[in-house]
């Protein structure tokens, strides 16, 4: 098989779904209506400004000078207040923060080992209770990342990236105790904070018998019978989450977010290859086309601070939710392609289309296939009417004629401008081959 239809396979893989969709459809809809979440990856890698627990996995340094960073993880500067107001600035409807990365530092006061930000390094408090709380008071759903894997507990299998410390055929009693650890981490997040939202990682390196899924699901869902959970369980979670691979073609999944960074890593890191507001909103209006979610990584430095970098793309793209965000939240992926040459989202009653123009596109841009009558046309944001014309239209002929809409200079956004088309019943298209027979 080619090797960019592998990578694009590869990006979407999950394992098969062993939830029926039918059965978690209405708590999914605060999910499909969200369209933004923010991840936050804070620990303590961000001491360093190295990546999160691989760089040690990985032998980029030794593990006894990455775990060296508890002692300068001080959290002085962490303001949750001022986290909630970004995110909620941002547009964003719900967002995730790790509660235990594969380095196994737990982000709150775990009682299940000593290995925490609370008992191991002078910021001597949880994270993850105040963000919560703040999130709540501003609407926000909250979601709890966890690693499944944990290559610090000395009866977890693995290790470095080269080295296993037993396996798990040969030890059930080792893998036992670990699996009580994990497990016990899981009821003591549920319990403390109730997640409306769990986003395991880590799960490849087990069985889904060997992970006991099917009871993890049990556990979260005894706790909580709304919250909903990612695909990284071995097919017992609620949603997919490709991570930083786009898909070219809309997936055929009921639900799915993309995961992607604001830089080229997830937590703090010594990398100034940010994305520009406009590449961030330009990658958002295409998950949100394609019937999907953007979760939009920040990662903050060890004392809490949010870089300046991130701070702007979250606020500029707040600001151009606010003028565009009827196009984009509680809405529907948009038509198939072919008909308009970018995204398109529709309301959930399917009568009014959005189009999104990318640049500064004016002048004349073409519909394809709208077998409905075009009621009006007008620029969100700024209220600007649009004329349009049909071409091509033959009375004798069902297929539609191509609509012309004249985008005039001084109408466009300032990155993405969305055109709204107010229709005159639900959205029906011609999808025939012209006169071919």
């Amino acid at each position: 098989m080619p090797f960019l239809i592998c990578s694009l396979l590869v990006s979407f893989c999950w394992a098969q779904p062993k939830i029926d969709p039918a059965t978690i459809k209405d708590k999914m809809q605060w999910f499909a209506d969200a369209k933004l979440g923010i991840f936050i990856h804070a620990g303590i890698y961000s001491v360093n400004g190295i990546d999160e627990s691989w760089s040690f996995h990985n032998k980029k340094i030794a593990y006894d000078d990455y775990m060296k960073q508890l002692n300068g993880f001080t959290l002085k500067n962490y303001n949750p207040s001022q986290w909630a107001d970004l995110i909620k600035e941002s547009g964003a409807r719900y967002a995730v923060i790790t509660t235990k990365h594969h380095d196994g530092v737990a982000m709150y006061d775990t009682k299940m080992n000593n290995l925490s930000v609370v008992k191991a390094t002078p910021a001597k408090k949880d994270m993850v209770k105040p963000f919560f709380d703040e999130l709540r008071k501003r609407d926000i759903k909250c979601g709890a990342y966890y690693s499944l894997i944990d290559w610090s507990h000395k009866d977890y299998p693995g290790f470095l990236n080269d080295s296993a410390r037993y396996e798990v055929k040969n030890d059930y009693d080792r893998w036992n105790r670990f699996r009580s650890f994990f497990q016990g981490q899981i009821k003591e997040i549920g319990t403390q904070f109730k997640p409306d939202l769990w986003w395991f990682d880590g799960d490849w390196e087990h069985s889904a018998e060997e992970w006991e899924a099917e009871k993890v699901r049990s556990i979260i869902l005894a706790n909580n019978p709304n919250a909903i959970i990612n695909g990284r369980l071995q097919g017992y979670g609620d949603y997919a989450t490709p991570e930083q691979n786009f898909p070219v073609s809309r997936p055929h999944l009921n639900w799915w977010e993309l995961c992607m960074t604001t830089n080229d890593n997830w937590g703090y890191h010594h990398d100034n290859n940010w994305k520009t507001p406009y590449e961030v909103i330009s990658i958002f209006v295409d998950a949100v086309s394609n019937g999907g979610n953007l979760l939009l990584d920040m990662g903050p430095m060890e004392d809490g601070t949010i870089p300046a970098e991130q701070v702007n793309v979250l606020q500029e793209l707040g600001a151009w939710n606010q003028r565009n965000g009827e196009a984009i939240f509680n809405t529907l992926g948009g038509i198939p392609q072919g008909h308009f040459y970018g995204p398109t989202t529709l309301s959930k009653d399917s009568s009014t289309l959005y189009l999104f123009l990318h640049g500064k596109t004016t002048g004349p841009v073409m519909l394809k296939g709208l077998d409905c009558t075009i009621k009006n046309i007008t620029v969100l944001g700024n209220g600007t009417t649009l004329t349009h014309k049909v071409v091509g239209k033959i009375s004798w002929s069902p297929v539609p004629g191509l609509v012309y809409i004249n985008v005039p200079e001084g109408a466009q956004d300032k990155y993405i401008t969305v055109l709204k088309l107010s229709l005159d019943k639900a959205i029906k298209l011609y999808r025939g081959q012209g006169g071919l027979n």
